[in-house]
């Protein structure tokens, strides 16, 4: 015999199981440090995700010099963009009008992937630098991570992350150069 609150909540012999299968939640995380040098750990991580059959969308908003754009991607394993402005050297603090028009030109090329069509993983390289130079509108960054498709993973790489999108992150990595 059963409890009267065992009662309640006994399903019959005959009811059928109901399986709930839920997509899976993407993460948000950061990898920085003091340092230029986090992109590494992550790429090789992007490329055998894109090896193993994700969508992958690298985008390195600082790096230039190989006649890229948003409209000249590299492709790599059939399934990895990596996109880079249309700028002839890497972008440092101070920078042109026309750099700047590259890099947003370039945001707006991401943004318009993950919104639209949803890699499984996003790399985003020295977006917090990105947005230190004043090369991109913090708002609109966030605004973009916050809705992105729910089962996407994005990975945010740079010493200059702001704390906004700090406190959005569900995983915060720091490489540090401590040696014996």
């Amino acid at each position: 015999m059963l409890s009267r609150v065992a009662e309640r909540h006994h399903r019959p012999s005959t009811a059928p199981l109901r399986l709930v299968v839920r997509e899976p939640e993407g993460l948000l995380q950061v990898h920085t440090a003091s340092f230029r040098g986090s992109f590494a750990s992550v790429f090789s991580e992007a490329l055998r995700s894109a090896g193993l059959g994700s969508r992958v969308l690298i985008c390195q908003f600082l790096r230039g010099g190989v006649d890229q754009g948003p409209h000249q991607p590299v492709q790599m394993c059939g399934r990895l963009t990596w996109l880079r402005p249309a700028v002839t050297s890497c972008l440092q603090a101070e920078h042109s009008a026309d750099d700047q028009q590259a890099v947003q030109e370039l945001w707006q090329e991401t943004q318009r992937q993950i919104l639209e069509e949803a890699p499984d993983l996003v790399v985003l390289d020295e977006l917090g630098l990105a947005l230190d130079y004043g090369l991109l509108d913090a708002n609109a960054v966030i605004s973009t991570l916050q809705t992105r498709p729910g089962r996407m993973d994005v990975i945010l790489t740079g010493p200059a992350v702001p704390e906004p999108v700090m406190a959005m992150a569900d995983q915060v990595t720091e490489l540090r150069r401590d040696r014996c």
